[in-house]
């Protein structure tokens, strides 16, 4: 065994219980990602590959993000920058990936999986890692946390707009998938945390032109805000028929030779705050008519002691 092999079997014994000699393992490198604009309009800043290279040590390799522990395959052992001195991105960078060494053990269930690996049937892989920005490539913004007038994939003056990623804060883990985002380094970002999801807001989507390309995480993330809109309505219609109804009854009981038609008629055109004081005026100017409850209709009885309240 050469030096090169020994320090790197050091290094996985460092991640093992019992210690493991070069016959029980598989070693094999993966590019995780680099600075090149993917299939999302997205880029790793090159400093941000340096941190992610030091959070993925360790990190545990699966298939398609899988959380199921019956999934984990390989871990990473070491990472490495690796810099063309000749290669440039589309934005003029001397193109930077983020490789590292990863082993698995030589078991049963892993064999098939180390042949399509060493035939070039599995070697795309898929990130899942934090970033505290998304920095807007044309005016600087930070499109995580501000309303960016961009929007990724469209051109502005001859210009890519593209988010760039930077400031990592976590690494969760790296997996097998059958179509990578990057074209170069073959991996798609996978955000998992709550923080990190992707939204399309209704300001945003106003603001696109037909040639706009919206990625999926965004797509799924403007059907959930129109659902969510969708209920809304449906409650604030209902909640605008009961309110209707009731100024029918009181605008019947105060002005009994109104024309109710075209009275309500004329509530179509207000606002929901305005039918809503229209409705506590008619019912105030009823209850001077004709009581609404009536006088002797029992209390129920309370106790000092009584906590339903607060019940769950």
């Amino acid at each position: 065994m050469n030096m090169k092999a020994e320090k790197e079997l050091e290094l996985i014994n460092r991640h093992t219980r019992s210690p493991l000699s070069s016959e029980d393992i598989y070693i094999f490198t993966v590019t995780l990602c680099d600075n090149e604009v993917d299939r999302d309009f997205e880029r790793f800043s090159t400093e941000a590959l340096v941190t992610l290279g030091e959070l993925f040590v360790g990190k545990t390799g699966i298939s398609d993000h899988s959380m199921s522990s019956r999934d984990q395959r390989a871990r990473i052992f070491r990472t490495y920058i690796e810099k063309s001195q000749t290669e440039k991105t589309s934005c003029g960078e001397n193109y930077t990936a983020l490789k590292a060494r990863a082993y698995m053990l030589r078991t049963e269930e892993n064999a098939s999986l180390i042949k399509e690996i060493e035939g070039g049937i599995k070697k795309e892989v898929s990130i899942g890692c934090a970033m505290s920005e998304c920095i807007c490539s044309l005016c600087g913004k930070d499109m995580k946390k501000h309303l960016c007038e961009h929007t990724k994939g469209k051109s502005y003056a001859g210009k890519l707009c593209h988010g760039i990623l930077k400031s990592p804060t976590d690494a969760y883990e790296w997996s097998f998938v059958a179509v990578p985002a990057q074209r170069n380094a073959g991996v798609t970002k996978s955000f998992t945390g709550k923080e990190e999801k992707i939204t399309m807001t209704i300001e945003k989507f106003k603001s696109l032109s037909e040639d706009t390309l919206i990625t999926a995480e965004e797509m799924e993330s403007l059907k959930a805000h129109i659902s969510s809109l969708e209920s809304l309505a449906s409650e604030g219609k209902a909640y605008r028929e009961q309110l209707t109804a009731e100024i029918r009854k009181y605008a019947l009981i105060i002005m009994p030779d109104v024309n109710i038609s075209a009275f309500i008629k004329g509530c179509k055109s207000m606002d929901i705050r305005e039918v809503k004081d229209l409705c506590h005026s008619l019912r105030a100017q009823a209850n001077g008519r004709i009581p609404l409850s009536p006088q002797l209709a029992p209390v129920k009885e309370t106790s000092d002691s009584d906590n339903s309240d607060f019940r769950i």
